[in-house]
């Protein structure tokens, strides 16, 4: 699968272990016509990207911009961290970013002792043993997710689902009726075939992203292609594909408030 742009990409600003430019050129060397640098949020406790880093990050975006002609913009994966779905992009950071993806991850700045039990530790332990989560801990993710989409202008849910555990079917049409996207991710197995048929259903729209800690994974589609031979998503359900270019929910968000 070709795609026209991948937006989940990270780089040496947090947990990546290439440039802003060196993905740039990977993009460019595929074909992508764009390209966001999404490392990872500021309450990431071990790489978040830190705020005095956004001038310079900034700068090497725009620069890598001019110097391949690929568009490259200024991303971020957030965290969700708390039931209330508060993320850690506060809107005073909104000028600064052009694409705004959010999923669940561990080792974050939760809201409160609560958030990190159900959030973190819970769906840890439930990850790491055999055994089926508990309704009340599905009930809670599923309302953390949902709470996010509705109060924020995310672009993307990243991995659904993965280390976690949450009604997929919920999320999803939640992410349907406010024009954020469910992502495929070619990084990690996030999604069931049964899962992702459910999701499917609810006449979500996707991105396909490669989730790149590294240049070499830019444009990485070999997961999702193998997944997407067992279950059928029409393509033109998939907005980074075949030519075309997302509606991000983000970038209206701006051009209507800021």
């Amino acid at each position: 699968m070709l795609l026209t742009g991948d937006y989940h990409t990270h780089t040496v600003y947090s947990h990546g272990k290439g440039t802003v430019l060196e993905n740039a050129m990977q993009a460019k060397a595929l074909g992508l016509k764009e390209i966001a640098i999404t490392d990872h949020g500021f309450e990431q406790l071990a790489f978040g990207i830190k705020h005095k880093k956004m001038p310079s990050l900034i700068r090497d975006v725009k620069e890598a911009t001019e110097k391949t002609g690929v568009q490259v913009y200024v991303g971020i994966e957030a965290n969700l961290c708390g039931e209330n779905g508060r993320t850690d992009l506060k809107s005073e950071d909104y000028k600064d970013f052009d694409v705004f993806l959010m999923g669940i991850h561990r080792f974050v700045k939760f809201n409160n002792f609560k958030s990190w039990y159900n959030l973190f530790w819970s769906n840890y332990i439930h990850t790491a043993l055999p055994v089926k989560p508990p309704k009340k801990l599905v009930d809670y993710n599923t309302r953390a997710y949902i709470n996010a989409i509705e109060k924020y202008p995310i672009d993307a849910v990243t991995h659904l689902n993965f280390l976690c555990f949450c009604n997929v079917e919920e999320v999803a049409k939640a992410a349907r009726d406010y024009g954020t996207y469910i992502e495929l991710n070619s990084k990690k197995k996030h999604l069931s075939d049964e899962e992702l048929e459910r999701v499917r259903d609810t006449g979500v729209r996707f991105l396909v992203n490669s989730d790149a800690h590294s240049v070499d994974r830019i444009g990485d589609t070999a997961l999702v292609d193998e997944q997407l031979e067992r279950v059928k998503i029409p393509r033109d359900r998939i907005d980074n594909i075949d030519g075309r270019l997302p509606n991000f929910r983000f970038r209206e968000y701006k051009e209507r408030n800021l």
